[in-house]
């Protein structure tokens, strides 16, 4: 494993993007259990980018224009939703002392979407590993396997330390109501650019 791989695979990862922002989101909300549930459902949605890649499902949807433009299409349309119901939902953001947990499977199914309706990660994958392969060697595909497991674990670390960051400071924002209002218009903001980003980067 090349130097190389490790921090191109850094530098991906620690740039804020939607799985960041949703990390952060349930550590500001529910606190560092949350975050670190979120990380794993952000982690957990890497896999099918992973299995696409490797399998060469990557390779159709960046042949075929109808595949490749659904798949980011329907992420637009994901991103869209969360920054509507970031900015509608008052108690997205709301920080409390005592606030019932919400169920863990709901908050990785929840990150499990973020990243899988990321065609990013695709493109990522398909362009990314297979320079640091070799394609006709004979552990080539246990190869691949090795440096996504690497890129996933890399991801998880950094995610929780995103979200323990955010866990951390919600103390200091629990009695001030127009922090909460700024960081939940922010985080909805965040999402909506993310979103136009998507939408044209699938025009181009």
């Amino acid at each position: 494993m090349s130097i190389e791989f490790l921090l191109t695979s850094l530098i991906i990862v620690i740039t804020p993007g939607t799985g960041v922002l949703y990390t952060m989101a349930a550590g500001l909300h529910r606190g560092v259990r949350a975050s670190i549930v979120a990380s794993v459902g952000c982690t957990l949605g890497i896999i099918p980018h992973m299995v696409a890649a490797i399998t060469g499902v990557a390779a159709l949807l960046h042949t075929s224009a109808v595949a490749f433009q659904t798949l980011k299409y329907l992420g637009v349309a994901y991103l869209l939703y969360m920054a509507w119901v970031t900015w509608r939902d008052k108690g997205a953001l709301t920080v409390e002392k005592d606030v019932q947990p919400r169920s863990a499977a709901k908050v990785i199914v929840s990150g499990v979407l973020v990243n899988v309706l990321n065609p990013k990660l695709t493109i990522f994958f398909f362009a990314f590993l297979p320079q640091f392969v070799s394609t006709n060697a004979p552990g080539a595909l246990l190869q691949m396997v090795e440096l996504s497991a690497v890129f996933m674990l890399m991801t998880f670390v950094v995610f929780v330390g995103y979200g323990a960051f955010a866990a951390a400071i919600r103390t200091h924002v629990i009695s001030r109501p127009k922090i909460l209002t700024w960081l939940r218009k922010t985080f909805a903001g965040a999402f909506a650019v993310l979103a136009v980003s998507l939408a044209t980067t699938a025009e181009n």
